[in-house]
């Protein structure tokens, strides 16, 4: 399915999130191509449901997404071939303001990080922040996804960005 993927990511500050929480999954995500064109990615969730995911270049914050779901068989071989460019993590749903926030807590070489974030329908949407979110990582790719697979352990925090 073709779509257009607005989201804004977030340092997370503390646990005060959990508290409203409504379910969670868990998530093993591969890398098989990250260029300037477009990453791919599979991702197995609950062991259950697998899809693969093509992703255009950034603009903003906004960037072309296009998802297919895939038989588990096939998701487990391309699991395999990502590696080891690859992501673990739990996402909780957090419903606030009357959108639903996407915490990631990741585990294995990322155990630690704790990111949010939130799909918008446009680029320009007002957002509330909940006190529970820090500062913004939209723009920093050491914390996309993709980088974060290349690369164990948690980003530094440069004391100079904003």
């Amino acid at each position: 399915m073709m779509g257009v993927e607005i989201e804004r990511k977030f340092l997370v500050l503390g646990d005060d999130w959990r508290l409203a929480a409504r379910n969670s999954v868990a998530m093993r995500q591969g890398y098989l191509s990250t260029h300037a064109k477009a990453n791919v990615r599979i991702r197995i969730i609950d062991d259950e449901r697998a899809l693969l995911t093509l992703k255009g270049p950034v603009s903003g914050i906004s960037r072309a997404e296009f998802e297919y779901e895939v038989p588990m068989a096939d998701a487990r071989t391309l699991l395999d071939m990502a590696r080891p460019d690859v992501v673990e993590k739990r996402r909780y749903f957090v419903p606030d303001g009357g959108l639903v926030w996407e915490v990631d807590v990741f585990e294995g070489a990322h155990a630690g990080l704790v990111m949010a974030e939130i799909e918008l329908e446009r680029a320009d949407q007002a957002l509330n922040l909940p006190s529970w979110v820090g500062r913004e990582v939209s723009h920093d790719d050491r914390y996309a996804n993709a980088s974060l697979a290349r690369n164990p352990g948690i980003p530094a925090i440069d004391p100079d960005a904003a």
